[in-house]
């Protein structure tokens, strides 16, 4: 399995946890919020992956990459930051109306 597929299959499953606790929340997301803070996160981690893997701490096996780097970090690095972009504001949201509905019991 290349870091592709595996990212891809992680962004997927965390945009459809995403979509489940939205619903459960009744509300829709801050897409400007999300977009200015997955931008953030890209260049985060472009840096600092950058900076790992130059200093030796990390090395990716080119046969399982896709390609494209950003810095010295492979493509694939930046699925993670993005799928808990889309994710963690995700869950915050539900436990929020989670509480709420507590709190109008």
């Amino acid at each position: 399995m290349t870091y592709a597929l595996l990212s891809l299959w992680f962004l997927l499953g965390s945009a459809a946890a995403a979509a489940v606790l939205l619903a459960i929340a009744r509300t829709r997301p801050r897409i400007l919020a999300a977009v200015v803070t997955i931008a953030a996160l890209v260049a985060l981690t472009a840096v600092f992956d950058t900076i790992m893997i130059g200093a030796g701490f990390f090395s990716y096996e080119d046969m399982h990459l896709a390609g494209p780097r950003i810095g010295l970090a492979p493509i694939e690095d930046f699925a993670y930051p993005v799928a808990g972009a889309i994710l963690l504001p995700a869950l915050w949201l539900a436990l929020r109306a989670r509480s709420r509905r507590r709190a109008e019991r």
